[in-house]
């Protein structure tokens, strides 16, 4: 079961791309690519939860049992995560020229 903390950190990570993208129209680039930046986020974003020992993910990751605070730690992360990361990329997107208008 170490697979499902990381899961649910690519899944929420998706969903914060999207709604991040919903809410900074000016940063989105489409659902597609939302979603693709927010999984990569959500990857990172639990990633850097586990290093500064945040969330109980990493103590989730190594056994084999989640509790609800591990499982909000892996979606705060993963969401965050996905977010900032298609924020990021859209103003840098932006910044060069390629906006949406």
């Amino acid at each position: 079961m170490s697979w499902l903390p990381t899961l649910i950190q690519l899944a929420s990570g998706a969903l914060g791309g999207n709604l991040a993208g919903s809410l900074l129209k000016k940063l989105s680039m489409g659902p597609l690519l939302n979603s693709i930046l927010g999984i990569a986020g959500g990857g990172l974003g639990g990633w850097a939860l586990s290093q500064f020992g945040m969330g109980d993910v990493a103590n989730a990751a190594a056994s084999s049992s989640m509790d609800i605070g591990s499982i909000l730690g892996s979606v705060a992360g993963g969401g965050v995560g996905g977010g900032a990361l298609m924020g990021i990329v859209g103003a840098i997107k932006n910044a060069m020229g390629g906006g949406n208008g």
